[in-house]
This record gives C-alpha cells, sequence and structure tokens, in this order.
C-alpha cells in the first residue's frame, strides 16, 4: 500500500472523487450517514459507534467518560429521535459530506482509543480496532487531500500505533514509555505520521488532531526516553487546552509538567480536576504514582486502590498492583509516570 504522505495537494472536485467511488469504503459512507445535523453531536458519534462500529455500549460511555446506563439512555433518545422526526438518512451530498468531516474524524480517533486501551487477552481482539481506524483515517485523507486536521488525525494514529508492539510484555503486562525497546517501534507507521504532521504543519491551519500528532511526534523523535523534549510537549498541551478545554488534556499535560516541573507542580494542577474525574482510572493512577514522588505513601495506597476499583482491563488494574506491592514489601518506590 502506498503511503499516504505520497499523496499530492491536487484539488480534483470532491463529489466526483466521493460519489464515483462510492467513498471507497461502505462503513466510511454509513459514518457519513449518521453524522446527520437533526441529532446532537454526541448523539451522532454514539449511534455511529454502537450501530456502524459495534462497539458496546460499556466501550462507548468509557470513551465518553459517562456511566453505562447514561450512555444507554443518550443512544435511546437518538433512535426515539430519528423515529420521532423521521430523519431522512440517506447517503449525504459534497456540501453535507464537508460539513460532517469532523464528527466523523472523531468517530474514527474513538475507535482507535477503544482499540489502544486494550491489554492482555484483549489486545489482539481489541488492536483490530486500531487497524481498522487507520484504514479509515487513510480513506478520509484520499477523500479530503488537502484538509491539513485529517493529515493530523492519521499522523497520530500511525504515531500511537508505531509503539504497539513494544507496549506490552508477553504476559500482557503494561510497559511503560520509559521502558519500552524502541528497536520495536515500527519504522514503517512513524515515517508515514512523522511525514503527515510534517505537511499538515506547512498548511499553517492548525487544529487539535495536528497539535496531539506534534506531541506523538516528539516522542517518536526521541532516540531515548531521557531525550524527551517535556518542556515542548507542556507547551503543545497548552495549546490544545486552549483550542479543546478538557480536563484529560490537563491530566495528560500534568505527566509533561511533572517531568520539567516536578511532582508538586503537577499534583497542584490535576487536584482541582478530582470533582470531575472522579470516575477516571487514570486520574487516580496519576495522581498515586505523584504522591508516591512526594514520599506521601499512605495517600498515594489511597488513590492507587481507587484506580485498581476503576480498571477497565486487567492490564490497568495490574499495574496499579505492581506500585502496591512495592510499597508494601519495600517500602516507598519512586513510581515512574
Amino acid at each position: 500500500e502506498d503511503l499516504i504522505s505520497d499523496l499530492d495537494d491536487v484539488e480534483t472536485p470532491m463529489a466526483d472523487r466521493l460519489d464515483g467511488a462510492h467513498y471507497r469504503d461502505d462503513i466510511l459512507r454509513l459514518l457519513f450517514i449518521c453524522c446527520h445535523p437533526d441529532l446532537p453531536p454526541t448523539q451522532q458519534i454514539a449511534v455511529a459507534l454502537r450501530i456502524v462500529s459495534g462497539l458496546s455500549v460499556k466501550q462507548i460511555a468509557c470513551a465518553f467518560l459517562v456511566g453505562e446506563s447514561a450512555m444507554e439512555q443518550r443512544i435511546t433518545r437518538a433512535k426515539a429521535r430519528i423515529a420521532r422526526a423521521d430523519v431522512p438518512f440517506e447517503t449525504p451530498g459534497p456540501v453535507e459530506r464537508s460539513e460532517r468531516l469532523g464528527a466523523v474524524a472523531a468517530m474514527v480517533y474513538l475507535l482507535f482509543n477503544e482499540g489502544y486501551s486494550a491489554g492482555g487477552a484483549e489486545i489482539a481482539a481489541r488492536g483490530t480496532l486500531c487497524e481498522e481506524a487507520i484504514r479509515l483515517a487513510r480513506l478520509l485523507l484520499r477523500l479530503f487531500q488537502a484538509e491539513p486536521e485529517i493529515m493530523g488525525l492519521t499522523a497520530l494514529l500511525l504515531l500511537q500505533h508505531a509503539r504497539a508492539a513494544a507496549r506490552f510484555d508477553p504476559a500482557g503486562e503494561v510497559i511503560l514509555l520509559e521502558d519500552q525497546d524502541r528497536a520495536l517501534w515500527s519504522a514503517r507507521d512513524i515515517a508515514e505520521g512523522l511525514a503527515l504532521i510534517d505537511k499538515a504543519m506547512r498548511h499553517r491551519r492548525p487544529g487539535p488532531y495536528q497539535v496531539q500528532a506534534a506531541i506523538a511526534a516528539l516522542h517518536a523523535r526521541a532516540a531515548r526516553f531521557e531525550d524527551t523534549d517535556w518542556a515542548q510537549i507542556d507547551h503543545l498541551y497548552a495549546t490544545l487546552e486552549i483550542m479543546t478545554p478538557s480536563t484529560v488534556i490537563t491530566l495528560n499535560r500534568a505527566v509533561a509538567v511533572s517531568k520539567v516541573q516536578g511532582p508538586q507542580a503537577a499534583l497542584d494542577m490535576i487536584e482541582p480536576l478530582a470533582n470531575r474525574l472522579g470516575g477516571y482510572f487514570h486520574f487516580f493512577g496519576a495522581k498515586g504514582a505523584l504522591l508516591l514522588k512526594l514520599g506521601r505513601s499512605d495517600e498515594a495506597r489511597e488513590a492507587f486502590n481507587q484506580a485498581i476499583a476503576l480498571a477497565s482491563t486487567p492490564a490497568q488494574a495490574n499495574h496499579i498492583r505492581m506500585h502496591l506491592d512495592r510499597l508494601q514489601q519495600e517500602g516507598v518506590r519512586q513510581p515512574r509516570l
């Protein structure tokens, strides 16, 4: 398969590209159909992920950081709205396709994240979601060749997926980024991803996917973990916070802040997020690691116990248990974020 980065920014009539090729893929066409403007954006994405991509209600709820029952109600309301309003789910024309591109990109992104979060015995089964998301992103880019955010999305997925072979040990346990064997990272995926994000930036129309891809590119370009440009990553996350304010983005930024300013600065950053991320595994995992770095072992243990209770995969739970075991057996041991 040709690398997407080899595509030229040749402007051809969008209608000819899309209609003549029938979207090149039925799944992609269905995603565009689901993004009907009569549905609120979150309902569009939830219905598409449930009906088209086949994700469970629980998986979709995790992606939206809401409870399973709340997501079930959201999907039910969307279906009822479709039936009540007799929403015409016909294949959209070229103008509608452009208007719906952002929602379709969000679906592809969430589909990838669901596969990326797999661990242990789920890796093989759910890892195919990552490959399907990359395939759909490539199709989107072939259809919208001059759209830098789609370049950024595709680059982001490729750069993240490049680390797949190094993220878990043979038993399915998590290997932290700093401990990964970078020789196992996919050089092909990295090369394609880097070329795409460089190309996207030349358009000078930045967006959230491009910024996230730029962060992933900094990790990919570091020959060793020690070479990571954490200051630049912190800056990019700050930019992302302005573009799309999110508690999860702030939590991710805190990891970079801990490397640049120390664990106390990072802890101060995430403490205000407690109410909104009280049901989020990664919040308590990060909080526990920061507290442990500060020598506050009792508070760290409490945070780790909360993280285990919220773990969605065995790999997540086992990773936290390693910290708890070390606390019990060796005293306070400095964890790594």
